[in-house]
């Protein structure tokens, strides 16, 4: 990667694939590097060298409105911060991509996957009215329902409480299972990554074999 000052050597020697379906956790302590590949993965932040491939695809072949494409049809993306625009409401928030990609019926879509989070009496609500976890479903929606092959989430229980993100972890390896969904996300806690089918460890930008 880079910036204003130069080259920031962040990661190095990363190589592993995923496999279509696949649960897989990347853990490693704090400014270990996980959530900067992450972005790379998703192609939010581009690397100065090497590749990584989508669908077959070169993600750094593509300009940024390319990738933008892309990212809407075949991956969803759930933030720490949950990133829900404060506004509109829970419906309106999971309705976005949906309209954006032109699909028909988003407003029943929408509404469904809400019903499906448990949050089916909470579709006029604004963010600031609902809690972390309910926020957390939110952004889970939004993201399931485009029904994405690949699904990335950056620490997406590491601002809930114990009991709500163990709800949270549920929904998201049952909406997995439902839709087949390949699932990477990045944590810092081991019991996290334990449900998943896989897992890597990452030290000071590096992958552990």
């Amino acid at each position: 990667m880079s910036d204003a000052t130069g080259s920031l050597d962040i990661l190095r020697d990363i190589d592993f694939t995923v496999a279509a379906g696949e649960t897989l956790a990347i853990v490693g302590s704090s400014g270990s590097g996980k959530s900067t590949l992450l972005s790379l993965m998703a192609g939010l932040d581009v690397p100065t060298s090497g590749q990584i491939r989508l669908l077959g695809q070169d993600l750094f072949e593509l300009d940024e409105d390319q990738r933008a494409r892309l990212r809407g049809i075949n991956m969803g993306f759930v933030f720490q911060s949950f990133q829900l625009l404060t506004h509109l409401n829970a419906l309106e928030n999971v309705m976005l991509p949906l309209e954006l990609a032109g699909r028909p019926h988003a407003r029943a879509q929408a509404t469904e996957m809400l019903q499906r989070v448990g949050l089916g009496e909470r579709l006029r609500h604004f963010p600031r009215v609902l809690s972390g976890g309910e926020q957390q479903r939110v952004a889970l929606a939004r993201a399931f329902v485009m029904r994405p092959p690949l699904l990335l989430a950056d620490e997406p229980t590491g601002s809930l409480d114990p009991a709500t993100g163990e709800r949270v972890m549920d929904l998201m390896l049952s909406l997995n299972t439902e839709q087949g969904t390949t699932l990477i996300l990045v944590t810092h806690d081991p019991a996290l990554a334990l449900r998943c089918g896989r897992t890597l460890r990452m030290e000071a930008g590096r992958l552990l074999h």
